[in-house]
């Protein structure tokens, strides 16, 4: 699909281009140049989708799909993460089932969807269509979350979930249960915590 988009783009822009240049006066350059400009935008952005696309794959081979139900989420900022987030969804840590993790939409990016349902005045109907999730990863570090297609048999809406969590009162992926083989894991998908009892993680 982002192959697609792009290819779709940029032929979008050409066919414009080539239909003011061959068959038209330069009177009318007025009318394609808002157009030209869209098309290439969006080719740009198109462009954007595919580091993200290429992380999912990899999160994929290294983490198999769950289907979870009723996971606690929000749009409002989550009090135990930093930096800029746009929704958060809290999954058991997988060393401490009592534990829960935040994992947060980092930038707005392809969000509104899930915003939409995650916004505390969306209609009964929305949030019911992220009542149940498909998510593959390891909450310490990195998540992909999907909702199920109408049938519930597929994910769809794929996006990556990061970790921001705070780290000022001592917590560490140590404390967290992570052991070398689940950093392991983590590197796999691009993570590079320092070490396993390291104070804080560097997140993607």
């Amino acid at each position: 699909m982002n192959i697609a988009g792009l290819v779709g783009w940029l032929a979008a822009w050409i066919g414009l281009l080539a239909v003011l240049v061959v068959f038209l006066s330069p009177g009318f350059a007025f009318l394609f140049v808002p157009f030209l400009l869209y098309s290439l935008y969006r080719a740009v952005i198109q462009l954007r989708y595919f580091p993200a696309t290429f992380r999912m794959r990899r999160i994929l081979q290294t983490y198999p799909w769950q289907i979870l139900r009723s996971v606690p989420s929000g749009l409002t900022k989550h009090p135990e993460v930093v930096g800029s987030q746009y929704g958060w969804f809290e999954f058991s840590n997988p060393a401490r089932p009592d534990q829960r993790l935040p994992l947060v939409f980092p930038e707005h990016l392809r969000t509104e969807w899930w915003s939409r349902r995650l916004a505390p005045r969306a209609k009964p109907e929305m949030k019911e269509q992220v009542e149940t999730v498909w998510f593959a990863g390891d909450p310490r570090f990195i998540g992909l979350i999907a909702a199920p297609t109408p049938n519930g048999r597929a994910p769809r809406r794929l996006h990556v979930l990061h970790q921001q969590s705070r780290t000022e009162d001592g917590r560490s992926l140590a404390d967290w249960g992570a052991t070398p083989e689940d950093v392991e894991r983590g590197r796999r998908v691009g993570i590079r915590p320092a070490r396993p009892d390291a104070r804080s993680e560097e997140t993607p």
